[in-house]
């Protein structure tokens, strides 16, 4: 008897999902909850569990074919798979001896020398988050890989053969290369173009941001910080907060905290317009925004005025974990009242990051380097930072959005502030 594989729930708002790729294969053996296929929506990668224990059935759409909520896109047959057709079946990948794995570091040396140009390349539209995932930690180039999974289709096997075999290549020679023949071309090189389709998280944050500088009245004000006090505190309390909570004491605790600080004394940057109505909120959710192996995603730390530097720095540190997993989920990422975004932990100076909407403002923090600085009249070496804070003008004036800055930095500048509520 065949059972039905639906399109679960994605999430409040979330009405369909793309194909993204499936990972079982009709007659493939199947185990009660085991994921069949990959779906990406907006937001997040979804796995699609089985309901029963039995063999994969037809897979009724393709890979990037979008699909509705309760969708059927497959069967599973009742029973075991069989031995016999599975092995009589033919094979996408030509054969190998039994002694030498099809992923060896052997086989992929082979294949990056015999790839031509363009020709066979992975398509990372169709990675899975574990691909992807494999793809960012080792480093290697996706397009130079030959897929072994279904139409070509990179698995997380390739990738990782790839990366040892990259590990185990020789170094190059550092003596001069002799003169060759075709030299004249090296001016121009080999050119081409690749054409990949955007994943659909990748279109709607184009469409989000797009929309956010057209809809809002942005500006960014700035300020910088010394951050002299922050990094005492941390080198005083590290090893003590680490043996208690079991989590190191980061920066973004700080800030956050102070944040909180600045939108209880300005509302307005805690609040979203929705028709001609200003909606204030008397609580904290802060967008905290992380880097995942498919695009930035901004998972949510809720009721943050209410939670201890250990809570924050626990919520953001499991949320980092999940993000690099491809296991964020759509409730991780819903709502959130203001957004904190740190550009600094890639190196940026300074930036003006754009608002998420339907939220009003958003925090950039930036990288630490030591600056002269006047301190009662005298030119000292200090820790400084640049902070930005892009806010929508159509509901916080100017005034209240330098204030906002100037509370988050005087927080920051002395940490009491944040124990005695100043």
């Amino acid at each position: 008897m065949a059972n039905e594989v639906k399109v679960p729930t994605l999430g409040e708002s979330v009405t369909e999902a793309t194909i993204g790729e499936w990972l079982k294969q009709p007659g493939d053996a199947v185990a009660l909850d085991e994921p069949v296929a990959s779906l990406e929506t907006d937001k997040v990668a979804v796995e699609v569990p089985s309901p029963i224990a039995g063999v994969m059935g037809e897979h009724k759409f393709a890979v990037g074919d979008t699909v509705e909520v309760g969708t059927v896109i497959a069967s599973i047959e009742e029973g075991t798979a069989s031995a016999g057709p599975e092995e009589t079946r033919p094979r996408e990948t030509a054969p190998k001896k039994e002694d030498e794995p099809l992923t060896s570091a052997k086989a992929v040396e082979q294949d990056l020398e015999q790839l031509p140009s363009g020709a066979d390349a992975a398509d990372i539209t169709t990675m899975s988050p574990a691909v992807r995932r494999a793809v960012l930690e080792h480093g290697v180039d996706p397009t130079r890989i030959r897929g072994t999974g279904k139409d070509g289709r990179l698995t997380k096997e390739d990738v990782l053969a790839a990366a040892r075999a990259k590990t185990a290549a020789p170094a190059p020679s550092t003596s001069a290369p002799a003169p060759s023949s075709k030299a004249v071309s090296a001016d121009k090189g080999d050119r081409r173009e690749e054409r990949v389709k955007m994943t659909r998280m990748r279109q709607t944050i184009a469409k989000r941001l797009k929309s956010a500088q057209e809809e809002a009245a942005l500006l960014t004000t700035f300020n910088d910080c010394d951050m002299s006090a922050v990094i005492a505190a941390r080198e005083q309390y590290k090893d003590l907060f680490a043996k208690k909570h079991d989590i190191k004491l980061g920066f973004m605790s700080f800030f956050a905290k102070a944040a909180c600080l600045a939108l209880k004394d300005i509302p307005a940057a805690n609040a979203r317009i929705e028709g001609d109505e200003i909606v204030y909120h008397d609580y904290v959710d802060i967008s905290v925004a992380v880097s995942a192996p498919n695009g930035l995603v901004v998972p949510v730390v809720r009721n943050v005025d209410r939670l201890s530097f250990a809570e924050i720095e626990l919520a953001i540190a499991e949320y980092g974990k999940k993000a690099k997993d491809g296991a964020l989920t759509m409730e991780d990422m819903s709502g959130g009242t203001f957004t904190i975004s740190n550009g600094g932990v890639f190196g940026s100076l300074m930036s003006t990051p754009i608002i998420n909407p339907p939220q009003s403002a958003v925090l950039g923090l930036h990288r630490i380097e030591d600056r002269p600085v006047v301190v009662d009249g005298e030119i000292v070496i200090r820790p400084m930072m640049y902070l930005a804070l892009s806010y929508d003008h159509r509901l916080i004036d100017g005034r209240e959005a330098v204030t906002a800055l100037k509370i988050i930095k005087e927080a920051i500048e002395d940490p009491m502030r944040m124990l005695i509520d100043l």
